[in-house]
């Protein structure tokens, strides 16, 4: 699946104002839940939660791609926050994250879970799509400089 079809404007949060990592997963569970066809909020916290617990998802140079499968989930989708403060993620660089994408794949889908994933690495690895991510002021703006930015990158 092309990065771009994940997301939509209603699956962005740009400059969310969170203070730790688990309300940082409350929120994007709660705006997940709230899209048709995904689970219930509690369903997705968990899912990130216990993906968390086997290891940091924070990926380093501020960014997180918090990720799960889950037997509720019909399709793969994502969710893309920026936060106005960075948060300790317990990054692999150990430096705060404020730069986030959270991802949700069926429970049979690990094929693609992994294709996805590392789409969204090899996208966010690259310091001027962070920054142009990071420079984002509305969620439209963020929507559109994502898609963008995925899109020279054929996904």
């Amino acid at each position: 699946m092309k990065l771009t079809e994940l997301l939509n404007e209603s699956r962005i949060l740009c400059h969310a104002d969170v203070v730790s990592k688990k309300r940082a997963l409350e929120l994007a569970s709660d705006t997940l839940a709230g899209q048709s066809a995904n689970p219930p909020s509690e369903e997705i916290f968990s899912g990130l939660l216990n993906r968390e617990r086997l290891g940091s998802t924070g990926i380093g140079d501020g960014v997180a791609i918090p990720h799960c499968r889950l037997a509720g989930c019909g399709n793969a989708v994502a969710l893309l926050m920026t936060l106005a403060e960075p948060i300790d993620f317990d990054a692999i660089d150990n430096k705060p994250v404020d730069l986030l994408c959270f991802l949700l794949v069926p429970e049979d889908g690990a094929e693609e879970h992994l294709q996805t994933l590392a789409g969204l690495a090899e996208l966010f690895s690259q310091s001027d799509v962070r920054d142009k991510l990071r420079s984002c002021s509305s969620n439209a703006e963020l929507y559109s400089t994502f898609v963008a930015l995925a899109e020279t990158l054929g996904g």
